[in-house]
């Protein structure tokens, strides 16, 4: 473990608490933290969750942007609204179209360490993080869903503590879910 995939995980405990609360400050939080652990996952050839960090900064930046904007038109902030069923299952194949295609180019191209499930973790967070921009109420099901798998690579890569970090973000989007849902508008 390194004082970075420490401070990775602190900041990554921090921001999505902050997001469960809806809290505009975790934006600014996620920025520090993904550019941290990009770093990290750089130098345990986790290619893609390296390039994925480069991605969620630019979707944070984008959120904190698009979340900014929603509060300045409303009282109580941008709301959260959910996908519709076609919208959800083109989310699927898309996310499942761009792991494959993905991780093979990866498995040809670079020594990852695995690369068909770092390219899962990186076409799922992707969607997930965008989702999270938009306030979708789907983007903790996507989460819970990457974090499952971040759980088992990160711990098969030699990197317990971002293991232990999945383990504990899987359960802040129950949390998320739930919070997110309970203060959904109801039609």
């Amino acid at each position: 473990m390194s004082p970075l995939e420490i401070a990775a995980t602190l900041l990554g405990v921090i921001g999505v608490w902050l997001m469960i609360r809806q809290n505009i400050w975790a934006w600014p939080v996620g920025l520090v933290q993904v550019a941290t652990f990009g770093w990290v996952m750089y130098r345990s050839k986790l290619y893609s969750d390296a390039i994925l960090q480069v991605f969620f900064f630019l979707i944070l930046a984008y959120g904190w942007w698009h979340w900014l904007r929603g509060r300045g038109r409303q009282e109580i902030g941008l709301p959260v609204t959910r996908l519709s069923r076609a919208k959800l299952l083109g989310w699927i194949a898309l996310g499942a179209a761009a792991a494959w295609a993905w991780g093979d180019y990866m498995h040809r191209t670079t020594q990852a360490a695995t690369p068909h499930w770092d390219a899962f973790i990186l076409m799922f967070s992707l969607i997930a993080q965008w989702l999270q921009a938009r306030k979708q109420l789907e983007t903790w099901s996507f989460w819970l869903v990457v974090n499952v798998v971040a759980m088992a690579v990160y711990w098969s890569n030699g990197l317990p503590l971002m293991a232990a970090l999945s383990v504990v973000y899987f359960g802040m989007a129950v949390a998320g879910l739930r919070s997110w849902k309970k203060s959904m508008a109801t039609p």
